[in-house]
């Protein structure tokens, strides 16, 4: 999925910000680290790979990063800011029903992954599985991202039900909870066999288990 960083910021605390050819340099190299990480992941990729994609010149990496661990959680907070615009702009869409809504996004992200031949899946679940090899501050960071995509969907879940789409039985915090673990496990299992039908088969039960 084109992911770009909106925000060029300046290599590390304390520095001056980046001009405007630094700036682009940074862009550039923040879009290839998200394309690589998402398909092959954090450990799989060598700080080579990422320049030579960024057209960047060799060397000049730490010119704007501390280090690969600084690197990947600027890349981490890219993809956020990335993907929580992505979010609320299907949640927050006032045309869609609530459940429509969150219907909407799961149809928007398989059609990101298909772009991609189900070869790029979500940074964040990718890093999950390899949090072992890394560096052990992501794993925070991590977390903070996944409850925030949660607490959004909570809220669409919570409106949801004060329109009787969902019923008043159903709590739309440990909904959202679920429905977070079972979206990213079916988002892997996807990227995995390349294809949609996991997807498919966990919004469809789950959207089925949601009637009133």
């Amino acid at each position: 999925m084109p992911i770009s960083a909106r925000r060029p910021v300046s290599a590390s605390r304390g520095r001056p910000a980046l001009n405007r050819e630094d700036a682009d340099v940074y862009r550039r190299l923040i879009r290839a680290g998200l394309a690589h990480l998402t398909e092959k992941g954090y450990s799989a990729v060598s700080l080579d790979e990422i320049l030579q994609a960024a057209a960047a010149p060799k060397g000049s990496f730490y010119h704007y990063f501390r280090s690969k661990a600084d690197f990947g959680s600027r890349l981490i907070a890219a993809y956020d800011e990335y993907f929580v615009g992505k979010l609320e702009g299907c949640l927050s869409n006032e045309a869609l029903s609530p459940l429509e809504r969150l219907r909407a996004f799961t149809a928007d992200a398989e059609r990101g992954m298909e772009r991609h031949g189900f070869r790029r899946g979500c940074l964040v679940g990718n890093l999950g599985q390899e949090m072992g090899a890394l560096p052990e501050p992501f794993r925070d960071q991590l977390v903070r991202i996944l409850q925030g995509w949660q607490e959004r969907t909570a809220r669409c879940l919570q409106l949801a039900r004060d329109r009787g789409e969902l019923g008043a039985h159903h709590s739309p915090e440990a909904l959202a909870a679920y429905f977070w673990i079972g979206w990213e496990g079916a988002v892997l299992r996807a990227k995995l066999e390349r294809r949609a039908e996991p997807l498919h088969i966990f919004s469809d039960i789950f959207f089925r288990s949601l009637h009133p």
